[in-house]
């Protein structure tokens, strides 16, 4: 095991910018969603249809939010060419037109699925530990530093391979959905990769503390279990819940 470096202070020595990547790293390998029990069965096509519109629905609460949250870290950068950069974040799920945007890639995803638009802006559908998760992501991003609220959106480092496995399971286990309706899936695959690596070199810029690179770490733990907890929730709902009877229950 490699000794801990430390200053003549006593406080321990910074990562190396290859430690600290790996660690960062390492958290999204072991704690990303794509291994929830829920996403495994997603995947290998043992869900019903009710499930697949009740994780739509539920989801669309969390996408909802994700330009929310982009606006409140854009609000903490202090030069314009990193809030150039964070701005496009916004426009990408927002767009820049009526019906353009991540956003509106997801609702047409609940159309295809079967369910109407004003169900999935509906929220007093959403399960309540969706709520909570999604409301305790935003807080953390409202209330935290900004290397903290940037760190936690690294679990798009893992988007992309995620998104891959995602379309090729809906072509093959779920032809009764609209393949138009996966246009979200397809477009986060490049912009996932993209957003990830811009990311990753703000927190490696601006963590240069030993203690400010281990609060990055625990940021993106932390978001890895804000996805985690949302997908319980939705597991956990069964289909005759109250968040559960979204959309029906045939194809």
């Amino acid at each position: 095991m490699t000794a801990t470096r430390v200053h003549a202070d006593g406080a321990a020595a910074p990562w190396t910018t290859t430690e600290f990547t790996g660690r960062l790293r390492a958290v999204t390998a072991a704690r990303y969603h794509d291994r929830h029990p829920f996403n495994l069965r997603m995947h290998k096509g043992e869900l019903t249809p009710a499930e697949l519109r009740r994780w739509i629905a539920n989801r669309f609460h969390y996408q909802r939010h994700i330009p929310v949250k982009d606006a409140l870290i854009l609000a903490k950068l202090e030069r314009p060419a990193a809030r150039r950069a964070w701005l496009r974040r916004i426009r990408d799920h927002d767009g820049t037109a009526e019906g353009e945007g991540g956003i509106e890639r997801w609702l047409r995803l609940g159309e295809a699925a079967g369910l109407d638009r004003e169900e999935l802006w509906d929220a007093s559908r959403v399960l309540p530990g969706v709520r909570l998760a999604v409301d305790g992501y935003v807080n953390f991003c409202r209330l935290g530093p900004v290397v903290e609220a940037v760190a936690a959106s690294l679990t798009e480092l893992s988007a992309p391979d995620l998104m891959r496995t995602r379309i090729d399971a809906f072509e093959t286990h779920y032809p009764w959905i609209d393949p138009a309706g996966l246009a979200y899936f397809r477009t986060r695959v490049g912009q996932g990769a993209r957003d990830g690596e811009e990311a990753l070199a703000l927190v490696l810029d601006r963590a240069r503390t030993r203690e400010q690179q281990e609060r990055a770490v625990a940021a993106l733990a932390f978001k890895c279990d804000v996805l985690w907890a949302l997908l319980d929730a939705v597991d956990a709902a069964g289909e005759g819940c109250r968040g559960g009877a979204v959309g029906g229950g045939g194809p």
